[in-house]
């Protein structure tokens, strides 16, 4: 079986090749990101893996079907790049990884809201620069907060479990509330309740029609003032222009991002040496409340070593069985 793996740096061949001792798959691994440019290289390959920045539209789906690629093996929980109805009517199943550590990105959205309330990544720029002084770094107790949580799936659950350690009311909302967390307590309310009472708010949903820039101006109007919001989740659940307006009126106190919406062309990749040139972007970075972070949430030995499990389980069970449990399917046709 041939595999062709793009966006490919080290962590993922050293992962990769650790797990194909087992598999002995014929893998060619491609720095590049799969798009039009890149399709000449999947001909002659039975299965293609990409992660969240490659482009797996219907013009790319066309093309690995002339290819001969028989399935596109995502390395990830989100399958928002893919156009799952193209690939069906092409006749190329799409397999992803719906869970691999969600204790790595509940608790890096906890280090995320800590750092912005206590301000580590100043204090410790400030201390190695000998300037021990405390002003600008006060914080807050997280004791007693409330925290918004959007998206109760595996992720959120343990977020929640995590943030009620500290003390804090929880206020949830999904369209489909975790039962676990019912029968522990926890709230379940609207989006408004959430926006108009959360002192923090934290989002864990995936990326769909509904959820599309659902943190935009009128959301932001009626969160409380001085509210931080957290997103290790998908970037186009915020829009970038509302946010920014937000910051800049203090109505948003402070952000904290491991996404972005346009982070294709910036993350995973080094820019160290060149102007960046998303005006968007540099914008967030200039202010002082903002942290950034460049989609890492997910980036532990845990997880990269069961997505890799994953992902390799997958490819096996299709070409050897034909199915694979982890298959997604177009959400007309899908039992979920």
């Amino acid at each position: 079986m041939k595999l062709a793996v793009f966006s490919s740096r080290k962590w993922v061949v050293d992962s990769f090749n650790q797990l194909n001792d087992k598999y002995k798959f014929d893998i060619t691994y491609f720095e590049a990101r799969l798009y039009n440019k890149t399709i000449p290289l999947t001909k002659g390959f039975d299965a293609v893996c990409v992660f969240v920045n490659d482009t797996v539209d219907e013009e790319i789906i066309t093309g690995l079907k002339e290819n001969g690629v028989k399935q596109i093996a995502l390395r990830c929980a989100g399958f928002n790049n893919v156009d799952i109805e193209a690939a069906q009517k092409h006749g190329i199943s799409v397999v992803r990884v719906p869970a691999y550590s969600p204790y790595a990105v509940a608790e890096h959205t906890l280090g995320l809201i800590l750092s912005l309330n206590r301000k580590f990544h100043k204090a410790y720029t400030r201390v190695r620069d000998g300037n021990f002084a405390l002003d600008g770094l006060l914080g807050f107790d997280l004791h007693g907060k409330t925290v918004g949580v959007i998206g109760t799936g595996k992720i959120g659950e343990i977020f929640i479990n995590l943030v009620k350690g500290f003390g804090c009311k929880v206020l949830a909302y999904d369209k489909f509330p975790n039962e676990k967390l019912k029968a522990a307590g926890i709230e379940y309310v609207d989006l408004q309740e959430i926006y108009k009472h959360s002192d923090v708010i934290s989002l864990h949903c995936p990326l769909t029609f509904e959820t599309f820039h659902m943190i935009n101006e009128y959301a932001i109007a009626s969160m409380k003032t001085g509210v931080m919001i957290i997103n290790t989740s998908r970037g186009p659940l915020i829009d970038t222009d509302a946010v920014i307006a937000g910051l800049k009126k203090g109505k948003v106190g402070y952000l904290g991002l491991d996404v972005y919406e346009e982070e294709e062309e910036l993350f995973f990749e080094d820019h160290s040496e060149t102007v960046i040139q998303d005006d968007k972007f540099v914008r967030l970075q200039t202010f002082p409340n903002v942290l950034i972070t460049a989609h890492q949430a997910f980036f532990t030995r845990e997880a990269i070593l069961n997505i890799a499990e994953t992902t390799f389980e997958n490819i096996n069970m299709f070409f050897k069985d034909g199915e694979s449990p982890n298959t997604v399917l177009p959400k007309k046709t899908s039992k979920a």
